[in-house]
């Protein structure tokens, strides 16, 4: 049967955890910070399918993720494709993958991101904005955009604050906007429910058709009432999607507090997988 689509999950095996959590610095003080330690030892592929029938999750979604420090000036996090598609190549039907985006590779960025798609079956793209310093809706990104509309993926975009040292004004929900003006063919699914601009995301979403918001990184139980109640009626029921961003967030404690919410039954099927089976094409 159908179940969970979580559209941001981040490399799990003991290897690349312990590479994003443990030997980086910058992100083993906020693995610290947040008391996420327990949860970065990572699992086989095998295993965290597992996982994924124990709590009724369907589809897992996976960024080569391109993350660049602000403190350092250097690229902190840099997985290729091809590690990406190690983790997913035995179970091609549960496991996808996301094209992370470095806007300073320019063209071979773009070339290396059609290869995924088209070779590696990845299913979309993933920006990271804030260490690269420069706005969402900047020259250097629409060359992906503009390939992400020719394959028909969509982009994950992290869209408000930031929660690393890094600037959060260049994730703004509002510069969405002119993305999306500029190309109404593309899917853009904002992470991070724009916190702390919540509201301004929901309308840049309920104005665009091809806008979606996720709720990665983020409690059900915080949620701002504004967005649990736009995704809760017809006016944002099937514009919002489930993310983890795991290891920030695990499957049975966000997936429990959602169920506590007491969203409608059609409400609370497009959150977990409709939107998403939409937006991806599933």
């Amino acid at each position: 049967m159908p179940g969970t689509i979580d559209i941001w999950h981040q490399p799990y095996t003991p290897e690349l955890m312990r590479r994003c959590y443990i030997d980086d610095e910058e992100q083993r003080k906020v693995t610290q910070w947040w008391g996420l330690t327990e949860r970065v030892g990572g699992r086989t592929p095998d295993a965290f399918v597992a996982d994924m029938d124990r709590y009724g999750v369907d589809k897992v979604l996976i960024p080569s993720l391109q993350i660049r420090s602000f403190v350092h000036q250097r690229m902190q996090w840099s997985f290729t494709p091809n590690e990406i598609y190690a983790l997913l190549r035995d179970h091609p039907s549960r496991i996808h993958g996301l094209y992370g985006i470095n806007p300073y590779r320019r063209m071979s960025g773009v070339v290396e991101m059609e290869q995924a798609v088209r070779e590696l079956g990845f299913v979309g793209a993933h920006l990271h904005p804030y260490g690269f310093e420069l706005p969402v809706d900047h020259r250097r990104y629409y060359p992906f955009y503009a390939k992400c509309v020719e394959l028909d993926v969509p982009v994950v975009m992290q869209i408000g604050h930031s929660a690393e040292a890094m600037p959060s004004e260049c994730a703004r929900p509002m510069l969405v906007d002119t993305i999306a003006l500029d190309f109404p063919e593309l899917r853009i699914v904002c992470a991070h429910t724009g916190w702390p601009w919540v509201e301004e995301l929901i309308a840049v979403a309920w104005k665009h058709p091809n806008v979606f918001i996720a709720t990665t990184a983020h409690a059900p139980r915080y949620w701002k009432p504004e967005l649990v109640s736009f995704l809760n009626t017809k006016r944002g029921m099937g514009k919002v999607m489930y993310g983890s961003d795991y290891p920030v967030l695990d499957w049975p404690g966000s997936l429990k507090q959602i169920d506590e919410l007491s969203l409608r039954p059609e409400a609370q099927a497009q959150l977990l997988e409709g939107a998403a089976r939409s937006v991806f094409k599933f």
